[in-house]
């Protein structure tokens, strides 16, 4: 389903480098469509960021997040926030009920079985909600971890056989936070508590003096990622 070439591929990579975050945005809406690519948040500091973009530019894109059913009220509350304050609608996606899953798999799988329960919860709802799209956007950043150093502003996703554009790549945690201060956007009040990366309660604890940002993921393991950016 590849879109561009080779040439064009890298080419955008090497314009969006040094581009603003809404010519990115407003380009790739305009190559892929307003129909065909959509926006996934966590509701993060840097989904903020991208949010408040998009309310600025009225881009008439699907936004959406995945719920696990094991988000912070924190999140939940901020979701209800974004969407009275940006006049905008986050569509909710979702795998299976906690209780079937308990059925299915037992008590507490996120303990047990964390690459299975990111599975079921996040990346089987994640291809529902890119079903028909030939691209998406996200929020990730080369400085969040090893694991995302290599992120461009624009790549192929095998996974899930679509571009993926990272409008925010290159930017830093100051550059995220600075523009967050700007314009005096909402936020998730976990963050003042020592949570720079916030998923699924179970599975995340605060981040301490030294460690990178996503070291309260999934703590004590080598899981790092939840499997819809790897």
């Amino acid at each position: 389903m590849e879109l561009l070439t080779a040439e064009q591929l890298k080419e955008l990579q090497d314009k969006w480098r040094i581009s603003k975050v809404e010519t990115i945005l407003s380009e790739a809406i305009s190559i892929f469509g307003k129909d065909y690519i959509s926006f996934a948040t966590a509701l993060g500091a840097e989904g903020i960021v991208i949010l408040h973009h998009l309310y600025q530019m009225k881009a008439d894109i699907e936004i959406f997040i995945l719920d696990t059913g094991l988000l912070f009220p924190e999140t939940y509350a901020l979701k209800e926030h974004i969407e009275k304050t940006f006049g905008i609608k986050i569509k909710t996606y979702s795998g299976i009920s906690l209780k079937e899953q308990e059925q299915i798999f037992g008590k507490r799988l996120w303990y047990r079985n964390p690459d299975l329960c990111c599975f079921i919860r996040k990346v089987l709802p994640l291809k529902k909600a890119l079903d028909g799209k030939k691209a998406w956007i996200t929020s990730i950043r080369r400085e969040q971890s090893l694991s995302r150093a290599n992120t461009e502003t624009i790549m192929w996703d095998n996974k899930n056989n679509l571009y993926k554009v990272n409008p925010l790549a290159y930017w830093t945690w100051e550059q995220v936070w600075d523009y967050i201060k700007k314009y005096n956007l909402p936020y998730n009040p976990l963050h003042d508590k020592g949570y720079p990366s916030i998923g699924c309660m179970p599975c995340t604890t605060p981040v301490y003096e030294g460690e990178d940002w996503r070291a309260g993921r999934w703590r004590g393991l080598k899981k790092k990622e939840c499997g819809i950016h790897q």
